[in-house]
C-alpha cells in the first residue's frame, strides 16, 4: 500500500522526489538523498513493464526511508518496442559486445522523460525544487535517456515550465550515480545501510521476486557484487 499522502504539515527539512523502482541503483539513490537530508517523496511507475514484482519491492524500500510513497500507471508498454514491456521481443540473456551507437533492445522509448515529467508535476505540489534519479551512464551507456546531456537538457526544461522555476525556484535534477561502477554504487550503498536482499534488478523475475541470472542486469549486478567483495543477496529461481 502506499504511505500517507502530502500533508500540509510544515516543511521542517527540504523536500525531494526520488523515482524509485525497486532496483538496485534507486534503493541507493534514496539512500543518498535522505543522507543528504532530505525528506524524500517515491514515485514508482506502473507502466506495463514485464512483472509487477518490483513495485511490490519499491513500497518496501520506501516504507523505511520515505515520507510518502506514489505509484503511477502510464501506457508506455502499449506502444511497444522493447523486451522490457513486449513479451515478443526476447530479453538478452548474454551481454553483447555493442557497438557505443547501438542500442540494447531493453531501452523503453522515453521512459526516463516520461518518468520525470511525472516527477516535475509531483514536486510542484509539496514544493519539492530536487528531484533524484538513478540513472547511470557506465554500465548501461546504450540508453539515451542516462545520458549527463540528457538530464542537464531536462533540468533546463523543467526550470521553464513548472511555477516553482518562473516564481524564482532553482529546480534541480540529481543524478549521484551517473559516473559510478556498480561495484561504487554497492559498496556506497552498504555504507548507507541498504540491504540489497530487498531489491531487484532482474529483466525478467518470477512472480516471487526471483531472478533468472542470465539476464544483462542479473550479470552485471553479480559481477557488481563480486567486484565489492560483497555476498550476493540476490534470490534465483530455480532453473529447470
Amino acid at each position: 500500500g502506499e504511505i500517507s499522502p502530502v500533508s500540509d504539515a510544515p516543511i521542517t527539512r527540504p523536500r525531494a522526489v526520488v523515482l524509485l523502482s525497486g532496483g538496485l541503483d534507486s534503493a541507493t539513490t534514496l539512500a543518498m538523498a535522505q543522507a543528504e537530508g532530505f525528506e524524500c517523496f517515491c514515485l514508482s511507475f506502473d507502466y506495463g513493464q514485464r512483472h509487477l514484482t518490483e513495485i511490490r519491492f519499491a513500497g518496501q524500500i520506501a516504507s523505511k526511508r520515505a515520507a510518502h510513497h506514489k505509484v503511477v500507471s502510464v501506457d508506455i508498454a502499449g506502444f511497444g518496442g522493447s523486451a522490457l514491456t513486449d513479451r515478443n521481443i526476447a530479453v538478452p540473456t548474454v551481454v553483447a559486445a555493442n557497438e557505443p551507437s547501438d542500442i540494447p533492445v531493453t531501452y523503453v522509448p522515453a521512459r526516463n522523460t516520461v518518468f520525470l515529467a511525472y516527477a516535475l508535476a509531483y514536486a510542484e505540489v509539496p514544493g519539492a525544487l530536487d528531484i533524484f534519479i538513478g540513472v547511470n551512464a557506465v554500465d548501461y551507456s546504450g540508453y539515451p535517456d542516462c545520458r549527463p546531456e540528457f538530464i542537464q537538457a531536462f533540468e533546463t526544461m523543467a526550470n521553464l515550465a513548472t511555477r516553482i522555476g518562473v516564481e524564482g525556484g532553482r529546480l534541480r535534477i540529481h543524478t549521484p550515480l551517473i559516473a559510478l561502477s556498480k561495484e561504487a554504487i554497492i559498496q556506497a550503498g552498504l555504507g548507507l545501510g541498504v540491504d540489497y536482499g530487498q531489491t531487484v534488478s532482474c529483466y525478467q523475475l518470477d512472480e516471487s521476486g526471483g531472478a533468472c541470472g542470465e539476464c544483462d542486469s542479473c550479470r552485471i549486478r553479480r559481477a557488481g557484487f563480486e567486484a565489492a567483495g560483497a555476498p550476493d543477496p540476490t534470490r534465483y529461481f530455480p532453473r529447470g
